[in-house]
């Protein structure tokens, strides 16, 4: 009997919790009964390297991967169809993005795509498969480069706090036969923008395996650098969304209420450059501490007294479950899907989402250590494997 074939598409490997969320969907798919294509357009990032072995990396393809590169380097190229279909893009994004009232512009992914679609080549010629997934935006070239019985699309933002053009949009989701919502408030807010697509909807968490993130949280001992009393630690994108400028802001005043031996140490990488000034603008280059791009941030996460999520919005922060796993207490913001990242009060609490509230919350949470055991305790007597959320995507094949 001739094996299922599986395509999966993704843009690159960077550190990100998408991508990490993709490695543990390619590690649990079973292989003896799927042969799994995976298509990353540029073949960069910290994570390439992780990839299963099991899995079939497709070769790169030169005018995919100038989707995402500089755009003085597509010139530079030669690639003057999609440095011009690239650049029209970014203008009529920013026009749009004019009419946002503050919401971060979602809508140039999709216009880049939509863009630069006629200068990419087909992928028909890698013949039909059984299921066709795009893991990440631009959701476009899946639907059109693709031949499969079936396709599906994942959800990985609050469709509700983000700015996106739903009339365009709106034909691209119709076209997937089931569209994956990594939360139940992630498929709330996806709703609340495209409620006519309730019926293609289907939930499918992002598995993590905690074994894995525990050996690989043993593999360094800093406990030398993680100094502080408190010592706190946040891991993701220096972006709006995940809120490092806020965390600057939030330690300079806890550091005000008289924390003064506060360390923050913050894992990513993004717009640096910006946090760094954030940093010099409020006096705090004792207490926040950038650690910059850390492929393996578990020590860092394991080391820490608390873990802090200070996000504007999430679809499902695959760093907050990870550092329950790793038996840390979590402090997340009340952005819109905070319930459905930690039971709150449990193992985890969820502060007021403005930073003199999240402030206060932390204060009086850091003061508290009973209350810091009761939530690391709870971390740590909780099962947070979810390996079988792989039969979900297997069954559409």
């Amino acid at each position: 009997m001739q094996m299922k074939r599986i395509f999966i598409a993704i843009q690159y490997m960077e550190l990100g919790g998408a991508e990490r969320a993709l490695l543990g969907l390619l590690e649990a798919l079973d292989t003896s009964r799927f042969r799994v294509d995976l298509f990353v357009y540029r073949h960069s990032g910290d994570l390439m390297p992780l990839i299963p072995e099991k899995v079939n990396l497709l070769p790169e393809l030169p005018a995919y991967r100038a989707l995402s590169r500089p755009l003085k380097d597509i010139l530079t190229e030669g690639r003057l169809g999609i440095f011009c279909a690239r650049l029209w893009a970014k203008w009529r994004s920013a026009s749009f993005g004019k009419r946002l009232n503050g919401l971060e512009n979602y809508a140039v992914f999709d216009d880049a795509a939509a863009a630069a679609a006629p200068f990419l080549p087909s992928l028909r010629k890698l013949g039909m498969y059984d299921l066709a997934v795009s893991f990440l935006t631009p959701h476009r070239i899946v639907r059109d480069k693709v031949l499969a019985r079936r396709k599906v699309a994942w959800i990985h933002t609050d469709y509700s706090s983000i700015g996106i053009n739903a009339e365009r949009e709106r034909p691209v989701w119709s076209s997937y036969d089931r569209i994956v919502s990594i939360s139940p408030e992630a498929g709330k807010g996806f709703l609340s923008r495209f409620p006519e697509l309730e019926d293609r909807l289907m939930l499918m968490e992002n598995i993590v395996s905690p074994r894995a993130v525990r050996e690989q949280a043993a593999l360094e001992d800093v406990s030398a650098v993680m100094e502080g009393s408190p010592c706190l630690c946040t891991v993701g994108r220096f972006s709006h969304a995940k809120g490092m400028d806020r965390a600057v802001r939030i330690a300079a005043r806890l550091v005000e209420m008289g924390m003064n031996g506060l360390r923050w140490y913050l894992a990513g990488y993004g717009d640096e450059a910006s946090l760094r000034r954030e940093i010099a603008a409020h006096g705090m280059e004792e207490h926040v501490v950038i650690l910059g791009k850390k492929a393996n941030p578990y020590p860092y996460m394991a080391a820490c007294g608390l873990y802090v999520q200070p996000s504007r919005y999430e679809g499902k922060a695959v760093a907050v479950r990870e550092a329950q796993i790793l038996g840390r207490p979590v402090a997340i913001t009340r952005f819109p899907t905070a319930s459905g990242h930690v039971e709150d009060g449990v193992d985890g609490v969820i502060v007021p989402n403005d930073e003199e509230g999240a402030a206060k919350a932390l204060f009086s949470l850091l003061h508290d250590p009973a209350r810091l055991e009761s939530l690391a305790a709870a971390c740590r007597a909780r099962d947070y494997g979810n390996r079988d959320e792989i039969l979900k995507l297997e069954a559409l094949v």
